[in-house]
């Protein structure tokens, strides 16, 4: 990975920054640190006496973020692990709560900057998609491994794509010519099959993007990981404590919507947001990964128990 061949710009800080309202000596756990752009912004606000646990599944980018952070020395404690399994990371630092509790889903600027990983549909690379390089499932194994059917149940069911199944067709038609172990071969044929051989493009929107979006989250458990997450997150936050958590397409945000709400109900917590903050007109503008981001924060009620 190249930190030259990116220009990193965390989403919604200032937003971030004024729901959770970092305060000195608070504890915070980032179940997805990055490249440490929320860390940054974060930090000098907890300090003196803060503690910044930072949690991310992909060696390259967790060293990208120990090199950024190196300013803030011990305040600051990288780690390689699941946010869904937040709870033993505190445990094992003996903590059962914590003051703030931050995720940022979705994939980063340095890991579709890198052909390698295979997150990207303009960028020619394997089939990855793996945020994290120890696992053995592959996006290459599901293209070329689940039969028709079940590919276009994945694209439906994670990606919301309305045409899973003639999709799903092409794919299986194209992979009587060998396997498609490439991200162009499978936007490719992707393309083909949504606008049709020679055909033009129609709106802003690349045709594979839910394709690969499906993918990806289905390679890396996405979804079930952050049902994890959220079913135990409010009894790990102080009284007081506030979740906030950036998603970037409809269903993450459903996921958080209800999970929150259910909690609410629950008089465990309160929202903070009743309707997700969205990035700013001119943040739009400049930072294009902001355009889809939405911010939903709450805070554990002081009075709860468990």
């Amino acid at each position: 990975m190249n930190e030259t061949q990116f220009e990193h710009q965390p989403v919604l800080v200032a937003e971030v920054l004024r729901h959770l309202d970092p305060q000195p000596g608070q504890v915070v756990l980032d179940g997805t640190v990055g490249l440490g752009g929320h860390a940054a912004a974060i930090l000098p606000r907890i300090l003196p006496g803060g503690r910044f646990i930072g949690l991310d599944l992909d060696d390259l980018v967790l060293a990208s973020a120990r090199r950024r952070l190196a300013e803030f020395g011990g305040a600051v404690e990288l780690v390689k692990a699941n946010y869904a399994e937040f709870t033993e990371v505190l445990k094992t630092r003996g903590l059962q709560r914590v003051e703030l509790l931050l995720l940022d889903l979705g994939v980063n600027s340095a890991q579709l900057a890198d052909p390698a990983r295979g997150f990207s549909f303009d960028r020619d690379g394997p089939l990855d998609m793996r945020f994290n390089q120890d696992q053995k499932k592959k996006a290459i194994d599901l293209v070329n491994g689940l039969g028709e059917r079940e590919l276009a149940d994945l694209f439906y069911e994670f990606g919301q794509e309305g045409l899973s199944r003639k999709i799903a067709k092409r794919i299986c038609h194209a992979r009587h010519s060998g396997r498609i172990t490439t991200t162009l071969q499978l936007a490719r044929a992707v393309e083909a099959a949504v606008v049709g051989e020679g055909g033009a493009r129609s709106g802003k929107t690349h045709p594979a993007t839910r394709v690969f979006q499906a993918l990806r989250v289905a390679v890396n458990d996405e979804y079930d990981n952050l049902k994890r997450f959220l079913a135990v997150a409010p009894e790990h936050l102080a009284p007081g404590g506030r979740l906030a958590v950036i998603s970037f397409h409809s269903i993450e945000d459903g996921l958080v919507k209800r999970s929150l709400r259910d909690a609410c109900a629950a008089g465990l917590l309160e929202e903070l947001t009743d309707r997700p903050d969205v990035a700013s007109p001119r943040e739009r503008g400049t930072n294009p990964r902001s355009r889809s981001a939405k911010l939903r924060v709450a805070r554990r009620r002081p009075n709860t128990k468990g």
